[in-house]
């Protein structure tokens, strides 16, 4: 009887182990700057052809990823690189101003559970990521390749980065012509 009791303890505290990462509720934040711009207009330019094929891209990439949220700043630029994606999962992305990650940081750590997508910019992304726990890094201008992807829990985040499309620097028009 006393080998049947352990035997059930032992048991009882494995399946509580398996299960308990799947107990805690965590947020999925996928991460990307805005996709390639063009030199003009300068105040809010849109996306270049290769950013046009970026952001249709991120789309085919997070179609099936069971995005529940999309975030965006109010300038074009973010707003056409989640557009196909918002577009394919049926989603309006919630347009935050740029300066305010605090309501954008706040937004995210409400949520108990969930993929959410931000699509920022190269100065408040790392910014962004780090106010949620994750470390802190920098994107360079000519960047538009990278994909974080931030699990948010209670305790703890952990930061995945990856590269998608076209990973060789962008040089603006400017530098093209020289």
């Amino acid at each position: 009887m006393r080998s049947h009791s352990r035997r059930f303890v032992l048991t009882a505290a494995l399946v509580v182990l398996a299960l308990a990462p799947s107990a805690f509720p965590q947020v999925t934040v996928i991460f990307t700057r805005h996709a390639e711009k063009a030199d003009a207009p300068a105040n809010d330019p849109i996306l270049t052809e290769a950013g046009r094929k970026r952001a249709a891209l991120l789309a085919s990439m997070l179609a099936d990823s069971g995005v529940e949220a999309i975030y965006v700043t109010e300038v074009q630029r973010t707003q056409l690189t989640a557009g196909p994606l918002a577009e394919r999962v049926h989603i309006k992305p919630t347009v935050l101003p740029a300066k305010d990650t605090a309501s954008l940081v706040k937004a995210i750590r409400e949520r108990k559970s969930g993929v959410v997508v931000v699509v920022g910019h190269s100065n408040t992304v790392p910014d962004i990521i780090a106010a949620l726990g994750g470390p802190k890094f920098e994107i360079q201008d000519s960047q538009y390749d990278n994909l974080f992807v931030l699990m948010v829990e209670p305790s703890k985040s952990s930061l995945l980065r990856l590269h998608y499309g076209d990973t060789r620097p962008v040089q603006s028009q400017d530098k093209m012509m020289k």
